[in-house]
This record gives structure tokens, sequence and C-alpha cells, in this order.
């Protein structure tokens, strides 16, 4: 069974900057990759970034030179840095790991920018 649990939203000023984590239960090495996803109401979910287990690392392009993806292995954890944010961004944001054609998420984050 593959848990993972999200931390690290609020609510933050346009410009400035959250870290979230995403927690998984056990290793993350048996992902082929690991992602964060972000939903806003009334709007689709989308994909914000992604990195494999290689570490080869994919945005998408709202959020590039913004945004970074990174993982932690010992700790078992993905996290993505968000800096210069702006009320486009505020949405909930979804961890997913994908075991070939097998894609697990978390419950999601809520991140808020707004003055």
């Amino acid at each position: 069974q593959v848990q993972l649990v999200e931390s690290g939203g609020g609510l933050v000023q346009p410009g400035g900057s959250l870290r979230l984590s995403c927690a998984a239960s056990g290793s993350i090495l048996r992902f082929n990759a690991m992602a964060w996803y972000r939903q806003a109401p009334g709007n689709q979910r989308e994909l914000v970034a992604s990195i494999t287990t290689g570490g080869s690392t994919n945005y998408a392009d709202s959020v590039k030179g913004r945004f970074t993806v990174s993982r932690d292995n010992s700790k078992n954890t993905v996290y993505l840095q968000m800096n210069n944010l702006k009320p486009e961004d505020t949405a909930v944001y979804i961890c997913n790991a994908k075991i070939y054609a097998v894609n697990y998420w978390g419950q999601g984050t809520q991140v808020t920018v707004s003055s």
C-alpha cells in the first residue's frame, strides 16, 4: 500500500515562497517517477513538475524558473520549492507517484497566494 502525505501549504503574499513536501510510505526508489500536480477550482488537474528516479526533471511552462522539484531518497520525500509565487498559482497541490502504469495520489495541500 502506497501512502503519500503532503505538507507545507498555506497562505503567502505574491512574490513569496513556500516549500511543499511529499512523504511516502516506504522507499521512493520503487517509483519510476514522482510529480506534483495542482488543481484550482473549476480547472482540470495539471502537471506542475516531475522528477524521475534518475533525477531528470520536467516543469510546466508556467512555473519554469520559479519552481524546483527535488528528492531526498534517504527521507523518502519529494519537495517542491516555489519562489516568486503569483495569485494564479493558487490551487490544491497534489503529490503523485507512478509505478509503470499505476498512479498513486496524495490528499493534497492548499496553496493560496493573495495579498
